[in-house]
Formats: C-alpha cells, sequence, structure tokens
C-alpha cells in the first residue's frame, strides 16, 4: 500500500505525540521533498520535523514531473508548493492514498483521481482498525494544542461515524 502525505496529518499528529499512528495504519509513508523543506527547512520549530528526519518508516521522495507541480500551481493559485508536489507524487506512485487536509488541495487531488482522506479521516480509521479507543478526546488535543480548526457540522458527523457522540 502506497501511501503519500502532505505536511498538517503530519505535523498535527506529532504535536499531540500521535504520529505512531500513521505507522500503524499504512506501515510506510512518503513525503515530497517540499513537504519535507516545509517542516525542517524552516527558522521555527515545527512538530514532526525531527521524526521525518529520523524514522525509517517516512520516506521522502523526489517528484519526477516537476511540469506538473508547476501547472498545478499556475492552475489553482491557492494550492502550496507541498500539495502540488503531494498531487503530483501521488499521481507519480499510483498512491493508494494521500493524506491531505486543505480542502483546495483535496479538491484538486479528486480532480486527478486519487483517493485522498484527511486527519479526520485517519483517525476514524485508526479507531474502526483497533489503533486507537477513542477519537474525542484527540480531536479535542488537536484543537487545543495543534491550532486544528474542524466546522461543528464536521465534528459531529465524525463523531458519530466513530459512534462518540
Amino acid at each position: 500500500m502506497i501511501i503519500v502525505s502532505d505536511t498538517s496529518p503530519i505535523t498535527n499528529l506529532a504535536a499531540i505525540g500521535q504520529l505512531d499512528i500513521l505507522r500503524q495504519l499504512y506501515s510506510n509513508v512518503t513525503i515530497p521533498q517540499a513537504v519535507y523543506h516545509e517542516m525542517v527547512g524552516v527558522d521555527r520549530i515545527v512538530p514532526g520535523a525531527v521524526e521525518v528526519q529520523q524514522l525509517s518508516w517516512i520516506q521522502t521522495m523526489r517528484v519526477v514531473n516537476s511540469g506538473q507541480v508547476a501547472e498545478i500551481q499556475q492552475q489553482h493559485n491557492n494550492i502550496d508548493l507541498g500539495e502540488a508536489e503531494a498531487i503530483t507524487l501521488s499521481i507519480e506512485l499510483k498512491a493508494d492514498l494521500l493524506l491531505m487536509d486543505e480542502r483546495r488541495g483535496r479538491t484538486v487531488a479528486l480532480d486527478y483521481g486519487l483517493n485522498v482522506t484527511g486527519l479526520l479521516g485517519v483517525l476514524l480509521q485508526a479507531k474502526k482498525q483497533g489503533v486507537i479507543p477513542a477519537i474525542k478526546p484527540l480531536i479535542a488535543q488537536l484543537i487545543a494544542n495543534a491550532d486544528f480548526r474542524v466546522s461543528q457540522q464536521l465534528y459531529a458527523i465524525v463523531l458519530q461515524s466513530a459512534d462518540e457522540d
């Protein structure tokens, strides 16, 4: 199973000490070079930056088709380089799943026919597979510690899906 991730699922899980959920669900996660640089190549501490450099199950890959990255960014001016590379890398690797939270990026990824889920979808899958006992406390931690934003409507839907409403 090939899983590609954008920045936010990794940084948000790392911020609450739950990054290992990704390893338990998917064994390996691949990130494009731009995502690695968004986490490691900045002058502030980013949750997950140490982990993406040290954990063997998180692999960094360079995209081959840089023209497609540029095209995605040109056609969709709100898409950042990490998102464009994550979408392109998912296409190149024929990824089974792309982890991405940003709505605009997800819309573009879906237009390319990619299978996309966000952090809440990851948490739902983790609960269904018995990796975590409940998602509600993790969402509370994400909101408190990682500046994670979720609409009340989506929050209610996710809790209902997890039988935690």
